[in-house]
């Protein structure tokens, strides 16, 4: 998981990649679909080729060559290193080429804004019978409209209580450490991470866009700064590991790889709350193979392939039929894989800022910057 610099690694900021842009895209004259822009269920898919593009090592290796085995289709997997990597392909207003994207939730919400999505059609992906009921009622898509989840999880603080000598229960601990403490702390730069701990102190949204409530934020990182170790997004937890770093910001997966190695390591969510990340397929407007990309889509969400993301990555998903199988073991290492979808909805959806993305960017330099 650490090779794929995942979720979170890859840097998951939004920007004003959508603001106030629509993007029409036409649909191509020999794809799948007919005049009506109905898809055809009996399409013949051995006719139809795909390329998806997703973070490195965030699927099987040999995903495409059974997918291909079992369904038909050629499927030709490229690779992005972050968000912003991938909507410069998607927005630029040519073809990419990409018929099916893994985005977060925030970036699928942008696309659809901007229409460059292909809405689900539920009658050609049945395996979404296997999603938890929660997974519907995501803030940035209710009722997967426009994209699927694939993943999912939360933030928190990742720690070693025997270096803390305490079990910390709030944001607090984090931003205004103990003394001995200060040092040997770290956070995360990735922008809507690096915010995410002083608004939830302050009691404000994950997704807020008041200038006001964000200058106090600013304010408050500032001062935390002074205290941390470093800003870490990629090896915070092997920092806890060895004992440089007692506390750190840390996304619930890429604490538990901390865990594998030490036992000492735990994960809490504040008190304040946290988020709710989420990571999602997406299929593109421009695709000419529609129908193979939901076959797709149906393929991940088979309990046998989603397992793999869960036991190799150690993340959880909103697949229940693989959660079923597979977390009640894992648990017993990491807990937080026991986090249910309840406990999950109770944290706050990222949204696309939109027009106030440059603002969060500004923010994050002066934050990163300041003495």
């Amino acid at each position: 998981m650490q090779g794929f610099l995942s979720t979170h690694g890859r840097k998951l900021t939004i920007s004003s990649i959508a603001a106030g842009v629509l993007l029409l895209v036409s649909a191509c004259s020999n794809s799948s679909t007919g005049a009506s822009g109905a898809l055809d269920p009996k399409a013949d898919l051995t006719k139809q080729s795909l390329v998806v593009s997703n973070w490195a090592s965030y699927n099987p290796p040999d995903l495409a060559a059974k997918f291909q085995a079992a369904i038909g289709p050629k499927v030709t997997i490229t690779n992005h290193a972050t968000n912003e990597e991938i909507m410069a392909k998607l927005t630029s207003g040519a073809d990419s080429g990409i018929d099916v994207a893994f985005v977060s939730g925030q970036y699928a919400q942008a696309l659809a804004a901007q229409g460059l999505l292909e809405p689900i059609d539920t009658a050609l992906i049945p395996n979404l019978k296997n999603l938890y009921p929660e997974a519907s009622k995501l803030a940035y898509d209710v009722g997967n409209k426009f994209s699927v989840p694939y993943t999912w999880g939360t933030t928190g603080i990742c720690y070693r209580k025997d270096l803390t000598g305490f079990d910390p229960t709030s944001w607090n601990d984090l931003l205004n450490p103990i003394a001995k403490l200060k040092g040997k702390t770290t956070m995360l730069a990735t922008e809507r991470w690096l915010m995410l701990p002083a608004q939830k102190l302050l009691g404000y949204s994950a997704n807020t866009t008041s200038a006001t409530e964000m200058d106090k934020v600013k304010a408050q990182l500032i001062s935390t700064k002074k205290t941390l170790l470093a800003y870490d997004d990629t090896t915070f937890y092997t920092r806890l590991v060895s004992g440089e770093a007692a506390m750190v910001e840390a996304w619930d997966g890429w604490c538990n790889y901390g865990i594998t190695d030490n036992k000492n390591i735990k994960f809490v969510i504040p008190k304040e709350g946290s988020d709710l990340w989420v990571d999602t397929m997406v299929i593109l407007k421009t695709s000419k193979n529609k129908e193979a990309a939901h076959a797709f889509i149906n393929y991940i969400l088979d309990p046998t392939v989603n397992s793999w993301v869960i036991n190799n990555v150690l993340y959880k998903t909103p697949d229940k039929a693989a959660m079923d199988v597979t977390a009640a073991k894992l648990g017993v290492t990491y807990p937080n894989m026991l986090m249910t979808p309840a406990d999950l909805l109770k944290q706050e959806n990222l949204l696309d800022l939109g027009t106030s993305g440059p603002m969060y960017t500004k923010i994050a330099t002066e934050v990163t910057s300041s003495k």
